[in-house]
């Protein structure tokens, strides 16, 4: 019998032991874990904080260097300029000018044409207008055929080509005008002069008319 009760306390001695290490998991696995603060999604973050900072070129002052517009006399813009939230946000960074297949495109200033050439099936001629700093000013005219070449200097008023068959950018036949100024995408409407003072012709090419 005293053998009997000893065998039993050992059992029972063996089985407390084995028994101990479960019971800190069983308290840790009662305490909840921390939970992280929820934040924004990454990109959302990114984008709020491309927003907020501005593209550099952008805040620079735009000079009136235009004395003509590019096609037209005082075309119509049948799409004004919508500046995009950050660099790749949605947006329209131009303008539209109506106007008519072959219709001549003219530099609005005077610079050197940096590119002329094709880009996506559309014909792009870039100037770089003279003096509007460093990084100078930089039109772009699409689609066009361009009649000048990459280097050549221009003035204002000279023909860059014409404008090609619409390419599904506007309803109908159209110029899209740009401005940059490096990466900084600026409205090109802001080279025309807004103020009271007269400009002489260049060339027998009209000047826009006052708005």
């Amino acid at each position: 019998m005293r053998d009997g009760a000893r065998m039993r306390a050992k059992l029972w001695a063996k089985r407390r032991w084995r028994a101990w290490p479960v019971v800190p998991l069983m308290l840790t696995a009662g305490v909840p874990a921390p939970v992280a603060r929820a934040g924004p999604p990454s990109g959302l973050r990114a984008d709020a904080a491309q927003a907020a900072e501005p593209v550099p070129g952008s805040e620079a002052p735009v000079p009136a260097v235009a004395r003509s517009w590019p096609v037209g006399v005082r075309p119509e813009v049948v799409r004004g300029w919508d500046p995009p939230a950050h660099p790749y946000g949605p947006g329209h960074r131009g303008v539209d000018l109506a106007a008519a297949e072959g219709d001549p495109v003219r530099s609005v200033a005077a610079g050197r044409v940096a590119f002329a050439g094709r880009v996506a099936g559309r014909g792009v001629v870039s100037v770089d207008l003279a003096g509007t700093g460093e990084p100078p000013l930089r039109t772009t005219y699409e689609p066009v055929r361009a009649s000048v070449h990459t280097g050549d200097e221009v003035g204002p008023g000279t023909v860059l080509g014409v404008l090609e068959p619409p390419t599904g950018h506007c309803a109908g036949p159209c110029l899209h005008w740009g401005l940059r100024r490096g990466k900084a995408y600026l409205n090109p409407l802001s080279l025309l002069r807004t103020g009271p003072s007269r400009l002489l012709p260049v060339d027998g090419v009209p000047l826009p008319p006052l708005p």
